[in-house]
C-alpha cells in the first residue's frame, strides 16, 4: 500500500506540466486530427456562436437605421410584453406537451417495431419493410401538409367526400381545434417512427448472438429473451436518445406545426408553439425585439431542462449521462 502511494507521489512530481511549448507540441502532434475537425469547428463558430451576439436585440428597441449597436436598450421590456399578452403560458405549455407526448409515444413504437423487425425471419421481407417504414423520413412537411389538406378539406377532402357518399354530414376539421392534437401526433409518428426504429434496430443487431443462443438452450421463449436480453442491452441507447430529445423539448418542429395546420388562426390555441409564435411575431408585426426575447426564453428553458435531466440521470447511473 505504501509503495503504491510513493509511486503516485513520484508520478505527480515527475509528470511535466503542459506549458506553452507543450501546448504547441501537442498541436503539432495532433495536427492531422485538428485539420480533420476544423470544418466542423468553423461551421459551429460561424453559424452557432457568432449569431449569439444577436441576443442583445432581446434587450433593445431595435431600429433598422440605428442597427444592433445603435438601438436603445429597454431592459426586460420585450420579455414583459410577451408575458403580459397572455400568450406565453399557452405556447410554452403546447410546446412542452406536444414534445413530451412525441418523445414518449415515438420511443415506445420505435423500440417495439425494431424488436419486431429483428425477429422477422424473411430476409427480403425484412429489408422491404425497413425501406417502406424509412421512406416517410425523406418526405417534406410541405408534402405532408398537402396530403392532410386533401384528406380533411371541407369541400373536396377524401374524408368528407366519403361521408357525403354515405349521406352523412361533412366534418369541418379546420375549425375544430381539439382534433388537431391527434392529427399532429399521427403525422409525427408517421414521419419519425420508421427512422427511429432503424436506429434501435442497429443497436439490436449489435447484441452478442451467443446470449440469445444461451437463452434458447435454457428454454427461454421469445418474450423472455426480449425482456431479459434485448431491452436491458438497449437501455444505454434509449437513455442517451431520450436525453437528446428532452434537450429539444421546448423547441417545436416549426415545419410540422406550420405546414400541417396550414397556419390556420382558428386552431392557434391548440397548435401554436413557441417557434410558430416567434415566426408570426417577426413576419406580421416586425417585432424583432420581442422575437429575440422569446427565442432567448426558449433557449434558456432548453438549457435548464437538459441540465436538470442529465443531473438526475448522472446521479442514478453516471454511465448513461451525456456529460
Amino acid at each position: 500500500m505504501q509503495s503504491n502511494i510513493n509511486n503516485l507521489k513520484l508520478q505527480k512530481h515527475t509528470t511535466p506540466k503542459l506549458g506553452k511549448n507543450g501546448f504547441i507540441k501537442n498541436i503539432k502532434k495532433n495536427r492531422t486530427l485538428l485539420l480533420m475537425i476544423s470544418p466542423a469547428i468553423v461551421y459551429y463558430v460561424i453559424f452557432m456562436y457568432l449569431p449569439m451576439l444577436g441576443i442583445c436585440i432581446a434587450f433593445q428597441n431595435f431600429n433598422y437605421v440605428k442597427g444592433v449597436f445603435g438601438s436603445p436598450l429597454v431592459g426586460f421590456e420585450n420579455f414583459r410584453f410577451f408575458f403580459i399578452t397572455g400568450d406565453a403560458r399557452n405556447v410554452t405549455f403546447n410546446t412542452f406537451a406536444y414534445n413530451a407526448v412525441f418523445v414518449s409515444v415515438n420511443t415506445i413504437f420505435e423500440i417495439t417495431i425494431a424488436i419486431f423487425l429483428s425477429e422477422l425471419s424473411g430476409k427480403y421481407y425484412k429489408k422491404a419493410t425497413q425501406t417502406i417504414m424509412f421512406l416517410p423520413y425523406f418526405i417534406s412537411w410541405v408534402v405532408v401538409g398537402a396530403f392532410i389538406y386533401n384528406i380533411f378539406n371541407y369541400e373536396f377532402g377524401s374524408l368528407n367526400t366519403f361521408l357525403k357518399s354515405l349521406n352523412m354530414k361533412p366534418v369541418n376539421v379546420y375549425i375544430n381545434e381539439s382534433v388537431w392534437k391527434y392529427i399532429l401526433l399521427l403525422a409525427n409518428m408517421w414521419k419519425w417512427v420508421g427512422y427511429g426504429s432503424v436506429i434501435y434496430l442497429s443497436g439490436i443487431m449489435g447484441i452478442d448472438n451467443e446470449m440469445f443462443e444461451a437463452a434458447f438452450i435454457d428454454g427461454a421463449n421469445i418474450f423472455q429473451k426480449i425482456r431479459y436480453i434485448t431491452l436491458p442491452s438497449l437501455t444505454p441507447q434509449i437513455v442517451v436518445l431520450t436525453l437528446m430529445n428532452i434537450g429539444q423539448i421546448f423547441r417545436g418542429d416549426f415545419e410540422m406545426f406550420y405546414q400541417v395546420t396550414g397556419n390556420n388562426p382558428m386552431v392557434y390555441k391548440a397548435t401554436d408553439v413557441i417557434d410558430t409564435y416567434v415566426f408570426r411575431a417577426l413576419i406580421n408585426s416586425q417585432e424583432f425585439g420581442m422575437s429575440s426575447a422569446v427565442g432567448l426564453y426558449q433557449s434558456v428553458l432548453c438549457f435548464i431542462i437538459i441540465m436538470v435531466t442529465n443531473y438526475i440521470v448522472k446521479k442514478y447511473h453516471s454511465d448513461y449521462a451525456l456529460f
